[in-house]
């Protein structure tokens, strides 16, 4: 079972900081990437490591393999695994400073025992303000 946290009160936004890390992941753990619960456990600690709020945990077993998509009030991170193809592919993305995308995407690489790893990142914040 996945403890969800609560919603916080967020102080006002100043800017919009929006960080991205994904990536392909081989020669994966394929028992892991058919353990439904065992996924969603990685991806709420994945959470707590990335210092993001988790909402919500939901997975789906899509033959062989899980997707799983956890909502954070930060934004999302998502699990899509390919037993048979020991591969499997990981998109954190979250908002605001206060957040570690990359630690949470390099923890899920390490629960997965991903022996190869083709990562990316964007940088999603905003660039101009265009309120009037």
């Amino acid at each position: 079972m996945v403890e969800v946290v609560s919603p916080v009160m967020l102080k006002s936004i100043e800017k919009v900081v929006g960080k991205h890390v994904y990536g392909n992941l081989y020669g994966c753990d394929p028992q892991i990437l058919t353990d439904e619960e065992k996924l969603k456990e990685i991806v709420a600690r994945a959470a707590e490591i990335g210092n993001m709020h988790l909402l919500e945990v939901k997975s789906w077993k899509i033959g062989l393999g899980v997707s799983v998509v956890a909502i954070i009030l930060e934004s999302h991170i998502t699990i899509h695994t390919w037993p048979e193809f020991s591969f499997a592919t990981v998109d954190v993305y979250s908002c605001g400073e206060h957040t570690d995308p990359i630690s949470a995407f390099n923890y899920i690489v390490t629960a997965l025992k991903a022996r190869k790893v083709v990562k990316g990142y964007a940088d999603r914040s905003l660039e101009e303000d265009y309120r009037e």
